[in-house]
C-alpha cells in the first residue's frame, strides 16, 4: 500500500510563541511534511494562494484580518481543510460552519492537537479531506453541543461551611491550589477550603482570566505581581498578596501562549 505523501501545514497566529508551539508538535509527526508560518492575515491569503498547503491551522483572533476574514478573501471554495485554534468558545460554531475540520481551544494540551492530527490523518485516509462540507450539519451539531457549556463559565462559588452557603466573586480568587480531593481558594487574606476537584474547576474557569500554571495550582492573571526566574528556564509566579508559586514546565508554554510572549 503507497503511502501519502507528507503534508505541507501553514500555521497562522500573530503570537510567535503560540505558532513555534504547533510548529514543534507538528515536526514531530510524521504525516507531516514541510510546515511554513504566517503571523498576520494578510500573509496568511497570500500563502494559501501562492502555495496551497493541505491544511492550515489557523487562529480565530488577530488584528487587521482575523481568521474568518481570511476565509472570506480566499474563498471557501478554495480553502485548505482548516483547524481553527480560538481562545473563545464562540468562535467554534463559526468556525465549523466555515468548513472547519476541527478546532483548538487556547490553550489546549498536546493530546488535543495529536486527537485534531488524528482526525486530519483519518479524513485524509479516507480521501475526504477535501469534502468537508458534505459533513457539516453533522459536525455543526457536535461543535454546538462541545461549545454551549463551556460559554457560561462560573462568575460565582458557592461556599458551604456548617448550615450556612457564602458566595464568592470568582474574580476574587486569586489562587487556587490543590488539597487533596478538594481545593484552597485564596481570596483576598483568607485561605477557604472548597468541595471541588481542581480539574472541574479548571474546566468551568474563564480561560481569559485563570491560567492553570502547575498540576496542582491555577492562579487569576489580575492578581500576579510579578515573574522571578529560578533557574533552568523555571520560573516563580508572585502575586500581589505575596503568595508564591512554581511554574511548571508542563504548564510555561500554556502561559506563554496566553501571554502572547516569551517568559
Amino acid at each position: 500500500m503507497l503511502q501519502p505523501e507528507p503534508m505541507r501545514v501553514l500555521v497562522v497566529d500573530d503570537e510567535p510563541p503560540a505558532r513555534r508551539r504547533i510548529i514543534d508538535l507538528l515536526n514531530q509527526d510524521a504525516s507531516v511534511g514541510q510546515v511554513t508560518e504566517a503571523g498576520d492575515g494578510e500573509a496568511a491569503v497570500r500563502l494559501i494562494l501562492e502555495s496551497r498547503p493541505n491544511l492550515v491551522f489557523l487562529d480565530v483572533q488577530m488584528p487587521l484580518l482575523d481568521g474568518l476574514g481570511v476565509i472570506r478573501q480566499v474563498g471557501a471554495a478554495q480553502m485548505p481543510p482548516t483547524v481553527f485554534v480560538t481562545a473563545y468558545d464562540k468562535h467554534a460554531v463559526r468556525a465549523f460552519e466555515d468548513n472547519a475540520l476541527d478546532y483548538l481551544l487556547k490553550p489546549f494540551s498536546d493530546e488535543r492537537l495529536e486527537a485534531a492530527m488524528t482526525r486530519v490523518r483519518s479524513r485524509r485516509d479516507e480521501g475526504r479531506l477535501g469534502t468537508l462540507a458534505q459533513d457539516m450539519i453533522g459536525m455543526l451539531s457536535e461543535a454546538r453541543n462541545v461549545a454551549l457549556p463551556r460559554d457560561r463559565f462560573l462568575d460565582r462559588l458557592v461556599l458551604k461551611a456548617d448550615e450556612t452557603a457564602r458566595f464568592v466573586r470568582v474574580e476574587d480568587v486569586d489562587l487556587i491550589e490543590a488539597a487533596g480531593v478538594y481545593v484552597n481558594l485564596h481570596i483576598g487574606g483568607s485561605i477557604v477550603l472548597h468541595r471541588a476537584s481542581l480539574t472541574d474547576l479548571a474546566e468551568r474557569l474563564d480561560p481569559a482570566r485563570f491560567a492553570r500554571i502547575h498540576r496542582s495550582t491555577i492562579v487569576n492573571l489580575d492578581s500576579i505581581l510579578r515573574l522571578e526566574p529560578i533557574s533552568h528556564g523555571e520560573f516563580d509566579v508572585v502575586l500581589k498578596r505575596g503568595q508564591r508559586c512554581r511554574i511548571s514546565r508542563t504548564y510555561r508554554t500554556a502561559l506563554e501562549t496566553r501571554l502572547g510572549q516569551s517568559l
